[in-house]
Protein backbone atom coordinates (compact mmCIF):
# COMPACT_ATOMS: atom_id res chain seq x y z
CA UNK A 1 0.00 0.00 0.00
CA UNK A 2 1.20 3.36 -0.97
CA UNK A 3 2.31 5.53 1.91
CA UNK A 4 -0.36 8.09 1.65
CA UNK A 5 -2.71 5.28 1.44
CA UNK A 6 -3.86 6.17 -2.07
CA UNK A 7 -3.95 3.87 -5.23
CA UNK A 8 -0.88 2.56 -6.99
CA UNK A 9 -1.41 3.09 -10.22
CA UNK A 10 -2.08 6.85 -9.88
CA UNK A 11 0.60 7.22 -7.90
CA UNK A 12 3.04 5.31 -10.32
CA UNK A 13 1.75 6.98 -13.56
CA UNK A 14 2.31 10.62 -11.90
CA UNK A 15 5.73 9.24 -10.82
CA UNK A 16 6.60 8.32 -14.29
CA UNK A 17 5.33 11.84 -15.50
CA UNK A 18 7.79 13.64 -13.13
CA UNK A 19 10.72 11.93 -14.00
CA UNK A 20 10.39 12.84 -17.10
CA UNK A 21 10.00 16.31 -16.51
CA UNK A 22 12.84 16.55 -14.10
CA UNK A 23 15.23 19.61 -13.93
CA UNK A 24 18.40 18.40 -12.50
CA UNK A 25 19.49 22.25 -12.62
CA UNK A 26 16.02 23.35 -11.08
CA UNK A 27 16.84 20.41 -8.05
CA UNK A 28 20.12 22.36 -8.09
CA UNK A 29 18.88 25.65 -7.32
CA UNK A 30 16.34 24.36 -5.07
CA UNK A 31 19.24 22.78 -3.18
CA UNK A 32 21.22 25.71 -2.88
CA UNK A 33 18.51 27.84 -1.41
CA UNK A 34 18.33 25.32 1.32
CA UNK A 35 21.81 25.43 2.02
CA UNK A 36 21.19 29.01 2.05
CA UNK A 37 17.78 29.04 4.91
CA UNK A 38 19.31 26.08 6.61
CA UNK A 39 23.14 25.60 5.92
CA UNK A 40 22.38 22.12 4.71
CA UNK A 41 24.85 20.38 2.34
CA UNK A 42 23.82 20.62 -1.31
CA UNK A 43 24.34 16.81 -2.02
CA UNK A 44 22.34 15.73 1.14
CA UNK A 45 19.66 18.19 0.21
CA UNK A 46 19.98 16.68 -3.74
CA UNK A 47 19.17 13.12 -2.48
CA UNK A 48 16.99 13.39 0.29
CA UNK A 49 14.98 15.66 -2.41
CA UNK A 50 14.98 13.12 -4.68
CA UNK A 51 14.20 10.19 -2.05
CA UNK A 52 10.67 12.47 -0.53
CA UNK A 53 9.91 12.75 -3.92
CA UNK A 54 9.76 9.08 -4.78
CA UNK A 55 8.92 7.54 -1.69
CA UNK A 56 6.88 10.05 -0.10
CA UNK A 57 4.80 12.05 -2.72
CA UNK A 58 6.72 15.24 -1.92
CA UNK A 59 7.50 17.91 -4.78
CA UNK A 60 10.77 19.74 -4.73
CA UNK A 61 9.33 22.93 -4.34
CA UNK A 62 7.12 21.57 -0.86
CA UNK A 63 10.57 20.61 0.25
CA UNK A 64 11.74 24.11 -0.17
CA UNK A 65 8.52 26.14 1.17
CA UNK A 66 7.97 23.70 4.05
CA UNK A 67 11.43 23.31 5.30
CA UNK A 68 11.52 20.03 5.22
CA UNK A 69 14.99 20.13 5.99
CA UNK A 70 14.43 21.16 9.49
CA UNK A 71 11.61 18.35 10.40
CA UNK A 72 12.12 15.06 11.53
CA UNK A 73 10.45 12.20 9.42
CA UNK A 74 7.06 11.94 11.77
CA UNK A 75 6.92 16.16 11.29
CA UNK A 76 7.24 15.47 7.57
CA UNK A 77 4.64 13.02 7.65
CA UNK A 78 1.79 15.34 9.06
CA UNK A 79 2.59 17.95 5.60
CA UNK A 80 0.23 17.56 2.62
CA UNK A 81 2.23 17.96 -0.35
CA UNK A 82 1.21 18.69 -4.15
CA UNK A 83 1.65 15.37 -5.33
CA UNK A 84 -0.87 13.84 -3.03
CA UNK A 85 -3.10 17.19 -3.27
CA UNK A 86 -3.05 16.44 -7.34
CA UNK A 87 -3.90 12.45 -6.53
CA UNK A 88 -6.97 13.46 -4.51
CA UNK A 89 -7.93 15.96 -7.35
CA UNK A 90 -8.29 13.02 -9.59
CA UNK A 91 -9.77 10.43 -7.93
CA UNK A 92 -13.18 12.94 -6.65
CA UNK A 93 -13.38 14.80 -9.33
CA UNK A 94 -15.23 14.11 -12.55
CA UNK A 95 -15.24 15.60 -16.17
CA UNK A 96 -18.14 17.50 -16.01
CA UNK A 97 -17.32 18.84 -13.28
CA UNK A 98 -14.22 19.69 -14.45
CA UNK A 99 -15.09 21.47 -16.59
CA UNK A 100 -17.15 23.68 -15.08
CA UNK A 101 -14.58 24.57 -12.66
CA UNK A 102 -12.18 25.26 -15.71
CA UNK A 103 -14.53 27.92 -17.28
CA UNK A 104 -14.99 30.96 -15.23
CA UNK A 105 -17.35 31.70 -17.27
CA UNK A 106 -19.35 28.49 -16.84
CA UNK A 107 -18.56 28.85 -13.39
CA UNK A 108 -20.48 32.33 -12.77
CA UNK A 109 -23.57 31.08 -14.08
CA UNK A 110 -23.36 27.56 -11.66
CA UNK A 111 -22.33 29.92 -8.99
CA UNK A 112 -24.39 33.46 -9.45
CA UNK A 113 -26.47 33.00 -6.45
CA UNK A 114 -23.05 32.98 -4.93
CA UNK A 115 -21.22 36.08 -6.95
CA UNK A 116 -22.92 38.85 -4.98
CA UNK A 117 -21.60 41.32 -8.31
CA UNK A 118 -22.60 42.49 -11.62
CA UNK A 119 -20.78 40.27 -14.24
CA UNK A 120 -21.18 40.52 -18.19
CA UNK A 121 -19.73 38.30 -20.87
CA UNK A 122 -18.38 39.89 -24.25
CA UNK A 123 -19.38 38.65 -27.51
CA UNK A 124 -19.10 39.94 -30.98
CA UNK A 125 -21.91 42.41 -31.38
CA UNK A 126 -22.24 43.37 -27.79
CA UNK A 127 -20.28 46.50 -27.97
CA UNK A 128 -22.81 49.23 -26.96
CA UNK A 129 -23.44 47.24 -23.97
CA UNK A 130 -19.81 46.28 -22.93
CA UNK A 131 -19.17 50.77 -22.64
CA UNK A 132 -22.58 50.72 -20.68
CA UNK A 133 -21.56 48.19 -18.33
CA UNK A 134 -17.91 49.77 -18.14
CA UNK A 135 -18.98 53.19 -17.70
CA UNK A 136 -21.55 52.48 -14.72
CA UNK A 137 -18.98 50.28 -13.42
CA UNK A 138 -16.31 52.92 -13.65
CA UNK A 139 -13.51 50.19 -12.96
CA UNK A 140 -13.83 46.46 -14.13
CA UNK A 141 -11.92 43.48 -14.06
CA UNK A 142 -11.26 41.45 -17.34
CA UNK A 143 -10.60 37.98 -17.06
CA UNK A 144 -10.13 35.38 -19.66
CA UNK A 145 -12.39 32.46 -19.14
CA UNK A 146 -9.31 29.53 -19.07
CA UNK A 147 -6.33 30.42 -17.23
CA UNK A 148 -4.37 29.53 -13.86
CA UNK A 149 -2.26 31.31 -11.13
CA UNK A 150 -3.98 34.61 -11.77
CA UNK A 151 -2.47 35.22 -15.23
CA UNK A 152 -5.03 36.44 -18.17
CA UNK A 153 -6.31 38.63 -15.38
CA UNK A 154 -6.48 42.50 -16.08
CA UNK A 155 -8.41 45.49 -15.02
CA UNK A 156 -9.73 48.56 -16.92
CA UNK A 157 -10.75 51.91 -15.93
CA UNK A 158 -13.58 53.71 -18.13
CA UNK A 159 -11.65 57.15 -17.67
CA UNK A 160 -9.07 55.33 -19.60
CA UNK A 161 -11.29 54.28 -22.69
CA UNK A 162 -10.94 56.86 -25.88
CA UNK A 163 -12.40 54.39 -28.35
CA UNK A 164 -14.51 52.49 -27.40
CA UNK A 165 -14.75 49.80 -30.63
CA UNK A 166 -11.47 49.44 -30.42
CA UNK A 167 -11.58 48.62 -26.56
CA UNK A 168 -14.25 45.86 -27.79
CA UNK A 169 -12.11 44.54 -30.36
CA UNK A 170 -9.03 44.15 -28.56
CA UNK A 171 -11.11 42.29 -25.13
CA UNK A 172 -12.55 39.88 -27.85
CA UNK A 173 -8.42 39.69 -29.22
CA UNK A 174 -7.26 39.14 -26.35
CA UNK A 175 -10.02 36.38 -25.10
CA UNK A 176 -10.47 38.59 -21.93
CA UNK A 177 -14.60 38.25 -22.93
CA UNK A 178 -15.60 37.93 -18.98
CA UNK A 179 -16.17 41.39 -16.97
CA UNK A 180 -16.86 41.93 -13.65
CA UNK A 181 -17.42 44.58 -11.17
CA UNK A 182 -14.68 45.31 -8.61
CA UNK A 183 -15.37 43.62 -5.35
CA UNK A 184 -15.65 45.84 -2.38
CA UNK A 185 -13.56 44.43 -0.23
CA UNK A 186 -14.16 44.45 3.84
CA UNK A 187 -12.17 47.73 5.88
CA UNK A 188 -10.13 45.39 7.76
CA UNK A 189 -8.47 43.27 4.31
CA UNK A 190 -8.59 46.70 2.77
CA UNK A 191 -6.16 48.28 6.35
CA UNK A 192 -3.85 45.27 5.34
CA UNK A 193 -3.77 46.00 1.50
CA UNK A 194 -6.31 48.17 0.24
CA UNK A 195 -4.98 48.19 -3.54
CA UNK A 196 -5.77 44.55 -4.54
CA UNK A 197 -8.78 42.63 -3.63
CA UNK A 198 -7.42 40.24 -0.98
CA UNK A 199 -8.79 36.86 -1.34
CA UNK A 200 -9.25 33.77 1.44
CA UNK A 201 -8.22 30.17 -0.01
CA UNK A 202 -10.36 27.78 1.76
CA UNK A 203 -9.52 24.18 1.02
CA UNK A 204 -13.20 21.91 1.33
CA UNK A 205 -14.06 18.57 0.79
CA UNK A 206 -17.67 17.29 0.09
CA UNK A 207 -18.58 13.44 1.17
CA UNK A 208 -21.87 13.51 -0.14
CA UNK A 209 -23.65 15.05 2.95
CA UNK A 210 -21.14 16.80 4.92
CA UNK A 211 -18.70 19.53 4.09
CA UNK A 212 -15.14 19.21 6.14
CA UNK A 213 -12.72 22.62 6.00
CA UNK A 214 -9.45 21.06 5.43
CA UNK A 215 -6.84 24.62 5.23
CA UNK A 216 -7.64 28.31 4.93
CA UNK A 217 -5.30 30.53 3.44
CA UNK A 218 -5.19 34.46 3.43
CA UNK A 219 -3.30 35.67 0.53
CA UNK A 220 -2.40 39.34 0.13
CA UNK A 221 -1.64 41.14 -2.82
CA UNK A 222 0.54 44.02 -3.75
CA UNK A 223 -1.76 46.76 -5.53
CA UNK A 224 -1.63 44.28 -8.09
CA UNK A 225 -4.86 43.52 -10.07
CA UNK A 226 -4.33 39.84 -8.36
CA UNK A 227 -2.98 38.64 -5.13
CA UNK A 228 -0.99 35.84 -6.53
CA UNK A 229 2.58 34.98 -6.35
CA UNK A 230 2.77 35.82 -10.13
CA UNK A 231 2.23 39.66 -9.22
CA UNK A 232 4.14 39.97 -6.27
CA UNK A 233 1.59 38.19 -3.65
CA UNK A 234 2.19 36.45 -0.26
CA UNK A 235 0.19 34.32 1.88
CA UNK A 236 -0.49 32.91 5.46
CA UNK A 237 -2.02 30.16 6.87
CA UNK A 238 -5.11 30.90 9.00
CA UNK A 239 -6.41 28.59 12.16
CA UNK A 240 -9.26 27.00 10.05
CA UNK A 241 -11.24 26.84 13.78
CA UNK A 242 -10.85 30.79 14.15
CA UNK A 243 -9.56 32.29 10.86
CA UNK A 244 -6.60 34.23 12.65
CA UNK A 245 -3.65 33.86 11.21
CA UNK A 246 -1.04 31.38 12.39
CA UNK A 247 2.02 33.13 11.30
CA UNK A 248 3.90 35.94 9.38
CA UNK A 249 3.57 36.02 5.71
CA UNK A 250 5.82 33.96 2.98
CA UNK A 251 6.41 32.99 -0.50
CA UNK A 252 7.75 30.66 -2.89
CA UNK A 253 10.57 32.89 -3.10
CA UNK A 254 12.01 32.85 0.23
CA UNK A 255 10.74 36.17 0.75
CA UNK A 256 8.72 36.83 4.40
CA UNK A 257 6.66 39.44 5.48
CA UNK A 258 6.39 40.48 9.58
CA UNK A 259 4.50 43.47 8.41
CA UNK A 260 2.59 44.12 4.99
CA UNK A 261 5.53 45.78 3.04
CA UNK A 262 3.08 48.70 1.70
CA UNK A 263 0.81 49.46 4.82
CA UNK A 264 2.84 48.33 7.92
CA UNK A 265 -0.05 45.94 8.76
CA UNK A 266 1.34 43.26 11.17
CA UNK A 267 0.31 39.90 9.41
CA UNK A 268 0.38 37.74 12.54
CA UNK A 269 -2.42 40.48 14.11
CA UNK A 270 -4.99 39.41 10.85
CA UNK A 271 -8.27 38.05 11.69
CA UNK A 272 -10.63 37.33 8.67
CA UNK A 273 -13.55 39.31 8.94
CA UNK A 274 -16.75 36.90 8.64
CA UNK A 275 -15.09 33.91 9.18
CA UNK A 276 -18.02 31.89 10.03
CA UNK A 277 -19.87 33.32 7.48
CA UNK A 278 -17.43 32.66 5.20
CA UNK A 279 -17.46 29.11 6.18
CA UNK A 280 -21.40 28.47 5.76
CA UNK A 281 -20.80 30.15 2.18
CA UNK A 282 -18.40 27.03 1.28
CA UNK A 283 -20.44 24.61 2.79
CA UNK A 284 -23.92 25.30 0.40
CA UNK A 285 -21.36 25.87 -2.36
CA UNK A 286 -19.36 22.22 -2.24
CA UNK A 287 -22.80 21.08 -2.93
CA UNK A 288 -24.05 22.64 -5.86
CA UNK A 289 -21.61 20.63 -7.92
CA UNK A 290 -20.84 16.89 -6.30
CA UNK A 291 -19.21 15.95 -9.35
CA UNK A 292 -16.41 17.76 -7.71
CA UNK A 293 -15.55 16.40 -4.28
CA UNK A 294 -12.21 18.33 -3.47
CA UNK A 295 -11.76 21.71 -4.00
CA UNK A 296 -9.61 25.03 -3.34
CA UNK A 297 -12.43 28.02 -2.90
CA UNK A 298 -11.33 31.55 -3.35
CA UNK A 299 -14.04 33.97 -1.29
CA UNK A 300 -13.42 37.90 -0.31
CA UNK A 301 -14.92 38.89 2.62
CA UNK A 302 -16.94 42.55 2.50
CA UNK A 303 -18.81 44.72 4.59
CA UNK A 304 -22.08 42.79 3.68
CA UNK A 305 -20.51 39.08 4.17
CA UNK A 306 -18.55 37.26 1.93
CA UNK A 307 -18.45 36.69 -2.00
CA UNK A 308 -17.52 33.10 -3.82
CA UNK A 309 -14.73 34.37 -6.57
CA UNK A 310 -14.00 30.92 -7.88
CA UNK A 311 -13.58 27.51 -7.61
CA UNK A 312 -10.45 25.56 -8.02
CA UNK A 313 -10.57 21.60 -8.87
CA UNK A 314 -7.11 21.58 -8.52
CA UNK A 315 -7.12 22.64 -5.00
CA UNK A 316 -3.10 22.79 -5.08
CA UNK A 317 -1.85 23.32 -1.32
CA UNK A 318 -1.17 26.18 1.31
CA UNK A 319 0.83 24.77 4.18
CA UNK A 320 2.59 26.10 7.71
CA UNK A 321 6.29 26.91 6.79
CA UNK A 322 7.77 25.86 10.33
CA UNK A 323 10.79 28.16 9.89
CA UNK A 324 8.57 31.40 9.78
CA UNK A 325 5.71 29.85 12.01
CA UNK A 326 7.37 27.65 14.29
CA UNK A 327 4.41 25.44 13.72
CA UNK A 328 6.05 22.21 12.79
CA UNK A 329 2.88 20.23 11.92
CA UNK A 330 1.18 20.72 8.59
CA UNK A 331 -2.79 19.87 7.87
CA UNK A 332 -2.25 16.27 6.60
CA UNK A 333 -4.17 14.78 9.84
CA UNK A 334 -7.11 16.73 8.83
CA UNK A 335 -7.79 15.69 5.03
CA UNK A 336 -7.31 11.78 6.44
CA UNK A 337 -9.90 12.25 8.94
CA UNK A 338 -12.26 13.86 6.47
CA UNK A 339 -11.39 11.61 2.98
CA UNK A 340 -10.29 8.51 4.81
CA UNK A 341 -7.19 7.98 2.21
Amino acid sequence: MPSNGLALGPKLSYLAQRARRIDIGAVIERAKEVRHEHGKPVPTVIADMLWQAARKDVAFQDYVDFDFAILTPEERATFMTHPVSAQLAQRFSQPEGRRIFEDKVAFNERFADFMNRAWMVVTKDNADEVRAFVEEQATVIAKVPVSHMGLGVRRYHAKEVSDWTDFHRRLLESDEILLEEVIAQHADLSAVCPGTVNTTRITAFYDGADVHVLAVAQKFGRGEVSDQMSYGGFYTMLDPDSGHAMSAGYDSHSNVHETHPDTGFRIADFQLPGFDEAIALIDRAARVVPEVQYAGWDIVSTEKGPVLVEGNWGAGVYENKPSVSGVRTGHKPRYRAAIGF
